[in-house]
């Protein structure tokens, strides 16, 4: 029979982990499904460009997943049974709306429950609110495509003068006020930030980035923790009211709360705790990957949410699944980071050298050759999702009797090495 493999979440993680499966398994010994809610992969790092009227150009799994031998099922995440290794699903539209901004498209209400031998989990993250009130009802994210979708529809139909306030000074928030603000420069746009303007950068990257937003005409807040959002304005912790026509939240991502339901062993934030070769610690037919998995990296610091780390979990992750299954040696490639990159609008960018532990470092490229930097990589990463098992040896190995596989599984229980390859 075969080994029936189930990946749940076709972002940047999910369908790197697939396609990687996919390369490494033979047909004949494997099943793999892939679920998803939408039918088309989504650019999540290209969202605050989709936000201000940008045309992404659509990237259809099915065509990406064709003759791969990945069955792709479009249908949302309502349960998982780990103990019964079962997950819900809640079947959805096959051909859905790129344009939808209400984020239920094609919902059809047939339910199933699909089996799994392994799951790997990768439903990534969303927009966190951290319970500030009034964030839910009157603020805009960029977290996913509805988001976005309702964002721009919004910026749209702001006249000229309209105040954007951007809260949150990480790179989602620096990208979408530079964006923002070069997209509409008769906009009013302004950051509020908890702390300094880029203070986790080295100095040569703070310095260009105050330049590039004093260019752009962004009014900068720092040392701002905004209290409470309201319809056209924000409070903040010193009692201030700052205008606003639209709040746009990026303050981080808060984890798919599927896994928190579960018996899985999940951290405070929701997280899955995994080793090394992102096997859950309490549920080794669990693979967690992206967003989704607390994982650890050099120094034993936990991997921030992104795309940079979202990819080599994945890798990891399918590496070790092939390598338990046909009872061969599990990877042992660390992980590491080498830079941040940030978008400051089309023409204007930075990359932040770092340590492999994330830490900025003294180097940095800045402006034009920044920005054709940055799309590279944007690039980069959506077509390796796109051709999903390009440049992985073309030689699949047959999956392990069960005994060997389990023998394997138990030699490598323990394992907490780093992932099998490095992180952008």
């Amino acid at each position: 029979m075969q080994h029936r493999i189930v990946v749940l979440g076709a972002g940047y993680a999910g369908a790197s982990a697939a396609g990687r499966l996919a390369r490494r398994l033979r047909g004949e010994d494997v099943a793999i499904t892939l679920v998803n809610a939408e039918p088309d992969f989504v650019e999540r790092v290209r969202m605050h460009q989709l936000a201000v009227g940008q045309r992404l150009s659509p990237r259809p799994l099915a065509g990406m997943f064709a003759g791969t031998g990945v069955e792709l099922k479009l249908a949302r995440v309502t349960g998982i049974d780990v103990e019964a290794k079962r997950v819900a699903l809640l079947a959805t539209d096959t051909h859905g709306d790129p344009t939808d901004t209400t984020g239920t498209t094609g919902t059809t209400g047939t339910t199933e429950e699909l089996p799994y031998d392994t799951l790997v989990y990768a439903l990534g993250s969303g927009w966190n609110s951290h319970g500030v009130p009034g964030v839910a009802e009157h603020a805009h994210d960029v977290a996913g495509r509805p988001g976005a979708l309702r964002l721009r529809e919004r910026l749209a139909g702001l006249a000229a003068g309209a105040p954007v306030l951007v809260v949150g000074g990480g790179l989602t928030g620096l990208e979408s006020a530079a964006e923002i603000a070069e997209a509409r420069p008769d906009l009013d746009v302004t950051l509020a930030a908890r702390g300094e303007l880029g203070d986790w950068l080295a100095d040569r990257g703070r310095g260009h980035l105050r330049k590039v937003f004093d260019r752009l005409g962004v009014t900068v807040r720092e040392h701002t923790a905004v209290t409470a959002v309201g319809a056209d304005h924000v409070t903040t912790a010193d009692g201030a009211s700052v205008p606003a026509a639209v709040t746009v939240w990026t303050t981080g991502f808060a984890t798919h709360p599927i896994a928190r339901a579960t018996a899985l062993e999940v951290a405070d934030n929701g997280q899955i705790v995994v080793d090394g070769t992102m096997r859950s610690v309490s549920h080794p037919d669990v693979y967690a990957v992206g967003d989704a998995a607390l994982a650890k990296g050099p120094g034993g610091g936990a991997l921030r949410m992104s795309c940079a780390s979202g990819v080599p979990t994945a890798w990891q992750a399918a590496d070790s699944v092939a390598a338990r299954l046909c009872g061969t040696k599990l990877p042992h490639v660390p992980l590491r980071y080498f830079n941040q990159c940030v978008s400051l609008g089309r023409k204007d960018g930075l990359i932040q050298y770092v340590t492999a532990d994330d830490r900025a470092v003294r180097a940095a490229l800045r402006g034009r050759p920044a920005a054709l930097y940055k799309e590279l990589v944007c690039k980069s990463a959506a077509w390796g999702v796109a051709n999903p098992t390009f440049g992985i040896p073309t030689r699949r190995r047959p999956v392990a009797p069960r005994q060997d596989r389990t023998q394997a599984g138990a030699a490598g229980a323990t394992d907490t090495t780093g992932t099998a390859e490095s992180a952008a």
